[in-house]
């Protein structure tokens, strides 16, 4: 027994479904649209949450990571502190320092942070030991699991530092910290024989509280610990929500905008599928009575409308789901290399869930109108046919009659007013298809505005390198709102292994020879390095500049670009894992030097969880530029000016070249080629639902077509009034989806933004033109012409004697 039955019932679903050909297309396109996009968001927002979350509660990760000055506060005094109020367990201290080593073929690796402790289980934070054993005396050291390769395994051996007589360590172990406390582990001793070499050590506490699940609280709770100690002692804190975030920011970026597409989808379906199965009980009242006469019950003749919606439905659904995981793809496929164990595909339950509900949403889409049919008495049905009520839309005519426009087009503009419900879906269709094809331009032209904002270097005409550019190894490219691997780089990459260094330039010959070069406007200095932040585990990447550098500045969301000595720019995410704010010092280390700096501006910064922060090269004395970055005098070619300067520094080791334009990033490309598809979807669908409705309003009306053209109307005339039917409803959807669009991207976009910890500045969000939300507005007339197109063809050329036969 089929699903809705057999005999004479199975027949007349069937008929209903083959007859209905436009009817049953647009119900599948549009199931399919909305579920492809809720599978997609579904994937994502799973992958985005369930692995750090499982692993940070196994291991008790710690809330708030906490360094303190050991100047300031003694051992017991940080004891003491794990029981203030509301802290339910504390570990620690422990000793801390930051230190650059450097492998065995002279390379340094990535700055790390080392905590001395005495074995991995704790109160707080229990390290997973992945493989080998704990450190258990001097010269022994465990690395974070994401360090580990065929470059570094254990056994492997590096110097602490490029100092002639750093100690050598060995790799005994590999772990995993969930809270991302530290990089590396060793016995205590070990951290302070590198402090006897001038490494800073701090005191690192680790702390659960009873309330730590938002900023607020977070906040509250590193008040209390700064309360409970000398000012100036707590030198800086990791929160647990931004590692999380960090941690899972690799699908987190992209939720927002799917999920918006995804919501369009569903809510564009139930339209789709109200109108439609209304439409068909419309022009079917004589089939319904002739049902009733033959013996059909109401409760069957309901079934047989909502199985007409279902059955395409359900085609939709399960081409939807396929799409959806085809989708998802490329974006997990970084989530999978950020944990290592996340599939490429939905989670299971996803692709139950999101069919079952889709299906659940277009049965009491079509059980309204069906439950219509259902109630209509038999005679009323056989009598009343396909006709539309009386006098209804007359005014309308008589209106419309008055304006100074050919009698077809005022005809056409008063027909939506016959059947005002069905007008009204149209009107809706296409309002939705003008607010994704609104938001759609707004969000590619934002991604595009967010690449460009992070690639400030690519504002300079030239860029001069101490280092020879065919020697430098190509850098891994950073991928924008948020989708960067969490794990640390490896110390070691496959590409530098067994290669010798390039030859250097000395910077200040390289500086002298740019100076000398006629055509130079202005230049500054820039060293993309690593430095050390107290409170943050790990290294932070930093950018220090020599010269004025506000050509290459990012854009700021607050504050102001550095203007000298004692001044640090950090992004919001620096911020917010620090819990910092700007007018507060954070502590830098550079190799040996250390630094007090004041935060004076937040950057807006997109590269995901690695933290970046912008300096003056003053603050610290032994920091040269590797680069240099020059824009030259109007009327002076960059690429001549970069030729002569490097025929003057390649045989010092350096080169000069023009900038290349930037390129976008793979993610952003991604996510550009989803809005596109997502929306060609949506605009189809809408176009579908206009070319249904029209197509139902032309075959209930094919007889006063005849008598129009049988008075002398034209098959010109005739498209015209088809088409006309429609205009005024593009234009009123027009009117209605651009400033929705607008609406929609101004959310999306620093919802994208707060994903990845940042906020959006202007430059951002001001995607929209005058002229663009013009062209927008005419998009929606151009989706009702084009669903009503077909049908017009249609109609006009209908033989005059075949419809004045309709009935």
């Amino acid at each position: 027994m089929s699903l809705f039955g057999t005999g004479a019932f199975g027949r007349v679903v069937r008929s209903g479904v083959g007859r209905r050909r436009v009817q049953t297309v647009v119900i599948a396109v549009a199931t399919m649209m909305a579920v492809a996009s809720a599978v997609v968001a579904g994937s994502l927002m799973v992958a985005a949450t369930a692995p750090f979350d499982h692993a940070f509660n196994k291991q008790q990760g710690a809330h708030i990571t906490a360094q303190f000055d050991p100047a300031k506060a003694s051992a017991a005094q940080l004891a003491e502190t794990g029981k203030l109020a509301g802290v339910t367990a504390s570990a620690g201290p422990y000793p801390s320092t930051a230190f650059r080593p450097v492998d065995q073929l002279g390379f340094q690796m990535p700055t790390l942070t080392l905590v001395g402790r005495s074995g991995p289980d704790g109160d707080v934070d229990r390290v997973e030991l992945k493989s080998g054993r704990w450190a258990q005396k001097l010269g022994e050291i465990v690395l974070g699991a994401s360090f580990e390769g065929p470059s570094v395994e254990i056994g492997s051996t590096f110097k602490a530092s490029d100092a002639a007589n750093a100690p050598t360590l060995t790799v005994v172990g590999f772990a995993v910290s969930a809270g991302r406390s530290a990089d590396a582990w060793a016995t205590s001793a070990q951290v302070d024989a590198l402090a006897s070499q001038g490494h800073t050590v701090t005191s690192q506490m680790l702390y659960r509280f009873d309330s730590a699940g938002t900023k607020r609280q977070i906040l509250a709770d590193r008040a209390k610990l700064a309360a409970s100690v000398k000012s100036g002692a707590l030198l800086g804190t990791q929160s647990w929500l931004d590692t999380k975030r960090a941690a899972d920011q690799g699908a987190a970026a992209t939720v927002p905008f799917v999920m918006a597409f995804g919501v369009l989808g569903i809510v564009m379906s139930v339209i789709i599928v109200s109108s439609v199965i209304s439409g068909a009980v419309g022009t079917s009242l004589r089939r319904i009575g002739i049902l009733k006469a033959i013996g059909f019950t109401p409760r069957e003749v309901v079934r047989a409308y909502v199985a007409q919606a279902l059955i395409p439905a359900g085609a939709g659904i399960a081409v939807g789901v396929v799409l959806g995981n085809l989708l998802a793809v490329p974006l997990l496929a970084d989530t999978q290399e950020m944990y290592g164990t996340v599939s490429l595909s939905a989670a299971w339950w996803v692709d139950v869930a999101v069919p079952a509900a889709a299906l659940l949403v277009v049965g009491l889409a079509a059980l309204v109108p069906a439950l219509r049919a259902g109630r209509l008495h038999t005679v009323e049905a056989i009598a009343v046919g396909r006709a539309p009520r009386t006098g209804r839309g007359r005014w309308a005519h008589r209106v419309m009659g008055r304006l100074p426009l050919p009698r077809p087009v005022t005809y056409g503009l008063a027909t939506p007013f016959t059947h005002p419900v069905r007008a009204l879906a149209m009107l809706l269709a296409v309002a939705f298809g003008t607010v994704a094809a609104t938001f759609a331009v707004g969000l590619t032209s934002s991604l595009s505005a967010v690449g460009a904002s992070q690639d400030p270097e690519s504002r300079a005409a030239v860029t001069a390198t101490t280092i020879k550019l065919d020697d430098i190894a190509p850098p891994a490219q950073p991928e924008p709102p948020a989708v960067d691997d969490a794990a640390s780089p490896s110390p070691v990459s496959s590409s530098t292994a067994g290669t010798s260094r390039p030859k250097v330039a000395d910077p200040a010959k390289v500086r002298a020879a740019l100076k000398s070069e006629a055509g130079l406007k202005s230049y500054y200095g820039k060293l993309q390095t690593e430095v050390a932040v107290a409170g943050v585990s790990g290294s932070v990447q930093a950018s220090l500049y020599e010269g004025d550098s506000r050509s290459g500045s990012y854009d700021m969301l607050s504050g102001h670009w550095i203007t000298g000595r004692g001044q640090v720019v950090v992004p919001s995410r620096f911020l917010e894992r620090t819990s910092t704010k700007v007018g507060d010092t954070v502590r830098v280390t550079y190799d040996k030097e250390t630094a007090d700096l004041r935060i004076v501006g937040e950057s807006f910064d997109t590269s995901g969880n690695e933290l970046e922060i912008h300096a003056d090269m003053a603050n610290f004395p032994s920091a040269e530029p590797s680069t240099f970055l020059a824009d030259v005098k109007s009327g002076v070619s960059a690429a001549e000016f970069a030729a002569k300067l490097a025929a003057v520094v390649q045989p010092l080791g350096g080169d000069a070249t023009t900038i290349p334009p930037s390129e976008q990033k793979r993610v952003i490309l991604i996510m550009d080629a989803m809005a596109v598809l997502l929306t060609v979807m949506l605009v189809a669908v809408a176009g579908l639902g206009v070319l249904n409705s029209v197509v139902l309003d032309t075959r209930q009306r094919i007889h006063d077509l005849g008598i129009c053209k049988a008075i002398g109307m034209s098959p010109r005339q005739t498209i015209s009034l088809v088409l006309a039917s429609v205009t005024a409803i593009g234009v009123v959807g027009g009117l209605i989806g651009v400033p929705a669009g607008y609406a929609l991207h101004h959310v999306v976009m620093p919802a994208m933004g707060r994903a990845v910890g940042t906020r959006m500045p202007s430059s951002v969000l001001g995607a929209y033109g005058p002229a663009q939300l013009v062209l927008l507005g005419v998009g929606g007339v151009v989706i009702a012409m084009l669903g009503a197109l077909v049908p017009a063809g249609w109609a006009a050329k209908a033989r005059t004697a075949t419809a004045l036969r309709t009935e």
